[in-house]
């Protein structure tokens, strides 16, 4: 490879590495002081091969608690899905989101 080859295949790969969207992986960690309401009741469908059930949850949208609709997940082998759930922290609430466990 020549040296004005080997310095655009790094000036390439340079500029290619700049532009790239950087991946972030950051938590949103919700407290409130206002206890979800009951669980509403869904329906649950008959079984559907390769898939597990997310059942509903309460989410916090700003201001109050919106219902979230459960739905059906793509299943990963070996794991199970431990739905969304809030735990009540000394006066606060926390919602911790569902999530794939081994």
């Amino acid at each position: 490879m020549t040296k004005r080859k080997l310095w655009l295949a790094t000036l390439w790969l340079s500029a290619a590495t700049a532009l790239a969207p950087a991946v972030s992986l950051a938590a949103v960690i919700v407290d409130v002081d206002v206890a979800p309401p009951a669980p509403q009741y869904e329906e649950v469908p008959g079984p559907r091969a390769g898939y597990v059930w997310a059942p509903g949850y309460w989410d916090w949208r700003g201001h109050n608690h919106v219902w979230v609709r459960g739905r059906w997940l793509a299943e990963r082998r070996g794991y199970h899905w431990e739905p969304d759930r809030w735990v009540q922290v000394g006066p606060h609430w926390h919602h911790e989101a569902g999530r794939w466990v081994r």
